[in-house]
């Protein structure tokens, strides 16, 4: 069975446990829990869940041992985080598809305005939508409570899971804090990065595994710098597919982060070289941004942040992340057969086309 199957069995069970609760509650909040529970189970790379498990076997874990059903349930709860990070940043980035289909709040939209309810149908599917992200951040708590950690285990979890929680909603502050006072410096984009992306992608993942197998502090800390380098790089390589990328394949329209108005690293590259040589070219990327583009404005955004070395920019950081992340990791005491695997699965996230 593959990482991936063993994560959406875990996830299923937890689903089929919360069943008699749901149903209690009546058919309004069966129909929410089924939309959460599809949103979960539809896909997805089983990203974080992936490098908490293998950071836990680096740190000595014992994939038959009897604590590793309860480790792994206690990973997979990571999903739910990122369904809760993920409804919400639709809402906030008014976001209409996610991996090919509507979004939680565009599809609630739609129900309520195919039966003919009273009211605004945009908001009703909004304030739907903000109640499934919470119930995701409330059962992946559940999900950990109920994983049959052992008492000394989950004291070690607990603080780095909160942390990671905290972060996750931090990151998404700066995030909007930035764009409402423009705030288009390369410093501010790198922070949003690490604090709304790269600590609960990886850095904290991994944290958290190594928790659970109580590691040394050397070996978290090598954890915890491989984690930050790499889930940076991984946002770097989002930003580049948020603008470039194809939407057969990432599920989102073209140009979508243009259209949002996002001040990506990419952006924010484009600006400072624009800045110092091209005030025509800030200009137009400054009164774009946030605007409803046109498939060929697109394009010509493109070309421009393209021309000034923005893209070539982006990837030199990219490159160099990646191989500083994966320095720390190879000087690390992890077992061998786990830096194998986590160095394929940073090659994988920062070089990924979706």
């Amino acid at each position: 069975m593959t990482l991936v199957t063993a994560v959406r069995d875990a996830l299923t069970e937890f689903f089929d446990t919360r069943r008699e609760l749901v149903d209690e509650l009546g058919p309004v909040f069966v129909t929410a829990a089924d939309a959460l529970r599809d949103f979960v189970l539809r896909g997805g790379k089983r990203t974080r869940p992936a490098f908490a498990w293998t950071g836990w076997l680096g740190a000595g874990g014992d994939p038959d041992g009897p604590e590793a059903v309860a480790v792994l349930q206690a990973c997979s709860a990571l999903e739910l985080v990122q369904a809760c990070a993920l409804v919400h940043d639709d809402i906030i980035d008014s976001s209409r598809t996610r991996r090919g289909f509507p979004t939680v709040h565009v599809d609630f939209e739609r129900r309520h305005r195919e039966r003919g309810w009273g009211g605004d149908s945009a908001h009703f599917g909004t304030s739907v939508a903000i109640l499934i992200g919470d119930l995701a951040l409330a059962w992946a708590d559940d999900m950990v409570a109920a994983a049959g950690l052992n008492p000394a285990a989950y004291a070690r979890f607990a603080p780095v899971w909160a942390a990671m929680r905290t972060e996750v909603l931090g990151g998404q502050l700066l995030d909007i804090h930035g764009e409402a006072g423009a705030d288009d410096s390369v410093e501010a984009a790198l922070r949003i990065n690490r604090y709304k992306t790269a600590a609960y992608t990886i850095e904290r993942p991994l944290h958290l595994g190594a928790a659970l197998a109580d590691a040394d502090a050397e070996l978290i800390a090598a954890y915890r710098e491989f984690g930050t380098d790499i889930g940076i790089a991984f946002q770097l390589r989002d930003d580049l597919l948020g603008v470039f990328g194809d939407p057969a394949v990432t599920g989102k329209p073209s140009g979508d982060d243009l259209r949002e108005g996002k001040r990506t690293v990419l952006i924010a590259e484009a600006l400072r070289l624009a800045d110092a040589s091209d005030p025509t070219a800030a200009k137009l990327i400054r009164s774009s941004l946030g605007t409803d583009l046109s498939t060929d404005e697109v394009a010509g955004l493109r070309a421009v942040i393209t021309e000034l070395g923005a893209v070539a920019e982006v990837e030199r950081r990219i490159t160099d992340l990646t191989e500083r992340g994966l320095a720390a990791l190879e000087g690390s005491s992890a077992a061998e057969p786990a830096k194998r695997r986590l160095h394929a699965m940073a090659v994988a996230a920062t070089a990924r086309v979706a």
